[in-house]
């Protein structure tokens, strides 16, 4: 039976204008304008899965800040308690890379509307009622002091209501530039997590764990399993460090070149170490938003079969294999597909 309580995402959404095709930056005179950011994808996917979900941003009063909200309302996700002021919305420009030449990203979102967010903006108590999952990551704690202190406040409001809370540590070097470190912001705050999701440089940077690396270069690349002890004493490590935590996800990516990936991923739930297979995903469309597909794959899975940790990090793992195939920060996939791929259809064949 699907869960009737809502899910709480808090974050920026920004407008996000990419390049066209694979042209650089120094090529481009168009851009292509979508939307986008960790938590609003995260939002936007659950919502397409079916979970009653609700968003809270700080947005510009003005046609882009409508736009977004428009947009967002269309994909099904709640936006009543978006709170609106600010000059600007923030932006992100994004280069797309190919073979051997990396994807770039620049971010335009200085003294934007979220990174204007101060304490008492946001009325958390009247957010979480109806809810029972609140959903965080350190993007909203790197942008300003003051964004740190507002992600305290919803936690603490969470915590007092006894919401599940989940973290994504999503680590941006080009954002933490107020005089702080990640992990002095952000060890405090993780303290709160019950789910905790992360790749192992995050965990690195956040928590000083340093990483396994996943090296697997095909799907029967025995390396991964050889690795696994290794991967099963990182968790535990980052477990000893988080004891309120009671699922902790490591995302596993070997980049082969910038449009071939593979995918992996372990979980330690309570005391059971479990992994995943392998998904190697050779002709990627868009990479960005995959562990975001991932996040918003397990809370859905927690939620809907929670006494099945093994069966809610397959259905995760298969969400964000499939966001490599979908333009745009959102992971525009249904339910069905997602069960599809975890039962093994990778064909790729035409539904008729």
């Amino acid at each position: 039976m699907m869960n009737e309580k809502k899910v709480v995402a808090f974050g920026e959404v920004m407008m996000r204008l990419t390049t066209k095709g694979f042209q650089r930056f120094v090529q481009a005179d168009e851009y292509i304008a979508t939307f986008g950011g960790s938590e609003a994808n995260v939002a936007v996917e659950l919502a397409g899965l079916g979970m009653p979900v609700e968003f809270v941003t700080r947005l510009p009063d003005n046609a882009l800040g409508r736009s977004c909200v428009s947009v967002l309302r269309g994909q099904g996700v709640g936006t009543d308690h978006i709170v609106y002021g600010g000059n600007r919305m923030g932006l992100y420009f994004m280069e797309r890379g190919a073979a051997m030449r990396n994807s770039n990203v620049v971010y335009d979102r200085e003294g934007s509307a979220f990174a204007t967010l101060r304490p008492g903006m946001v009325d958390w108590e009247r957010v979480f009622r109806g809810a029972d999952w609140f959903h965080w990551s350190g993007i909203a704690a790197a942008l300003s002091y003051d964004g740190a202190e507002v992600c305290r406040e919803a936690l603490q409001a969470a915590d007092r209501m006894g919401l599940t809370i989940s973290c994504d540590l999503n680590y941006r070097s080009k954002l933490w530039n107020y005089g702080c470190t990640a992990a002095e912001v952000m060890m405090p705050l993780v303290q709160y997590s019950d789910v905790l999701f992360g790749a192992e440089p995050e965990y690195r940077e956040i928590l000083g764990v340093e990483p396994v690396g996943f090296r697997a270069d095909s799907v029967h690349d025995v390396s991964f399993v050889a690795d696994l002890p290794r991967f099963e004493a990182f968790t535990r490590r980052v477990s000893s460090m988080v004891p309120r935590c009671k699922h902790v996800f490591l995302e596993l990516r070997h980049s082969l070149s910038s449009n071939h990936n593979l995918l992996a991923a372990v979980l330690l739930s309570g005391d059971s170490f479990l992994h995943t297979g392998i998904y190697d995903i050779a002709n990627e469309v868009d990479r960005v938003g995959a562990g975001d597909a991932f996040v918003g794959g397990m809370i859905y899975g927690l939620r809907t079969w929670p006494d099945e940790s093994s069966r809610a990090l397959q259905f995760a793992l298969a969400a964000s294999a499939l966001k490599n195939t979908v333009y745009g920060d959102f992971n525009q996939v249904s339910a069905e597909e997602v069960l599809e791929l975890v039962r093994g259809n990778m064909s790729g064949r035409v539904s008729r």
